[in-house]
């Protein structure tokens, strides 16, 4: 079956890249409805934009969408992620500015606000796009790539050259609330000189080590350190997961990423989206559904950190 949200949910916070104030709610919405964003801001034209893969601009360093009349919302990929792993198929979000607030740059308060409404399952059958074929997509040394799997595994490898990072690879079944115990607390991280840079070009004006892992060579910067050793690889994931959910319905498959950043995974979407032979829409059986992301989860999952 589909679900959504019992009731609303508000977040307040600031954008990642503008360092504007934004507030966004999660609303609940009918079968069939999918996930759409409203910009509340947007006075003059269509204020709603799809969170669908045909939807996605380029963007740097996040996954932005757009509608026919221009209008965008970007850094979703954290939303859909959580949405994702709790199982809600169906929602609008309003939101009052063009980027989702970032809030402590993971899933964590997203899918505290999710399970602290509630998930009400709607009477109408769930469909996910099963994988038949392997497909694969590369950029330099970057790979994506869906093969067939009974249910949504994800298999991702990072290479960095500062010793706080490295080396990392982490595979999970994503049945179970692994999502969210595994994934979801996951923060964004990135190096101390793309800080700099970035800063010095007029972006990701509202980074903070607040609100991201910020290394230098083998120093953790952040406050507290990392919520897990290997938390990069683990942001990696919940990231893919985010941008998977964009297919417009759950994936069967195994997903690979060696390296593999937003656009590659939509890069791939579109690939998949492009052979129809490699896929199949199928309606989940009663069986089925415990492959699944977001079956069976409960509150108590999600652990607090301090």
């Amino acid at each position: 079956m589909q679900h959504a949200i019992k009731s609303p949910v508000s977040f307040s916070g600031v954008g990642l890249h503008t360092g504007a104030p934004v507030r966004m709610t999660i609303r609940p919405a009918s079968a069939d409805y999918g996930i759409w964003f409203k910009r509340l801001d947007v006075t003059r034209g269509d204020a709603m934009v799809p969170a669908i893969w045909s939807a996605v601009v380029p963007a740097r360093l996040c996954t932005q969408i757009a509608n026919a009349s221009g209008v965008t919302v970007s850094t979703i990929e954290h939303v859909m992620a959580a949405l994702a792993g709790c199982g809600i198929h169906n929602a609008l979000i309003e939101i009052d500015g063009p980027e989702v607030p970032i809030l402590d740059g993971s899933a964590t308060a997203f899918v505290e606000g999710i399970l602290g409404r509630g998930i009400r399952t709607l009477a109408v059958p769930l469909r996910a796009f099963r994988i038949l074929d392997r497909i694969e997509v590369s950029e330099g040394a970057a790979i994506a790539r869906l093969d067939p799997a009974p249910g949504l595994e994800i298999d991702f490898h990072i290479d960095f050259v500062d010793a706080a990072i490295g080396r990392q690879s982490k595979r999970l079944n994503m049945a179970n609330g692994a999502f969210v115990r595994e994934l979801s607390d996951s923060r964004t991280f990135c190096r101390q000189s793309d800080v700099d840079y970035m800063r010095a070009n007029g972006l990701a004006l509202g980074g903070t080590i607040d609100n991201a892992v910020v290394v230098d060579g083998d120093a953790v910067l952040t406050p507290g350190g990392l919520r897990h050793a290997d938390e990069a690889v683990r942001h990696k994931m919940l990231d893919a997961l985010g941008d998977l959910a964009l297919a417009g319905a759950p994936i069967l498959g195994r997903y690979t990423g060696n390296r593999a950043g937003h656009a590659l995974t939509n890069k791939l979407l579109r690939a998949l989206f492009g052979n129809p032979d490699a896929y199949r829409l199928t309606e989940i059986e009663p069986g089925e559904r415990a492959a699944l992301p977001g079956v069976g989860i409960h509150r108590a999952d999600l652990q607090a950190y301090a």
